[in-house]
């Protein structure tokens, strides 16, 4: 019986440490390049489209590419005009949290918190972090 108990217990604390791994985010939101539309900015809370989406015209448009594995690529716009990739990684930080870090020691960790999700759209708030 005690035996049986512990079995249940460590199960459960697995399970519980394997669903707070990561977040809960649909598939599509993985491996899509998603851009930033801040014509439909709220207060501190930023939208992101995929790039497929026909935006209306701009100088440029930041963004960034979440691959489900753990990589991060942050889109910042180049000298040239062009989108500069800037390599990093996520992990869940929390429910609704991803706590990125970037390969290039002069950009600053991020914290964004998904403020609501869909195929067509991402809110998120980001939060540069003091590292």
């Amino acid at each position: 019986m005690k035996k049986s108990f512990l079995l249940g217990l460590g199960a459960l604390v697995l399970m519980g440490t394997k669903c707070g791994a990561r977040p809960d985010l649909p598939a599509t939101v993985y491996g899509q390049t998603w851009l930033y539309s801040y014509e439909e900015d709220s207060a501190d809370v930023r939208t992101y489209r995929p790039n497929t989406f026909d935006f209306p015209p701009s100088r440029g448009r930041t963004g960034f590419l979440l691959q489900e594995d753990g990589r991060f690529t942050r889109y910042g716009i180049a000298p040239a005009d062009g989108l500069e990739e800037q390599p990093g990684k996520w992990e869940a930080s929390g429910k609704d949290q991803l706590r990125v870090t970037f390969d290039n020691p002069k950009h600053k960790p991020e914290v964004l918190e998904i403020i609501s999700v869909s195929p067509e759209k991402l809110k998120i708030r980001r939060k540069t972090t003091q590292e």
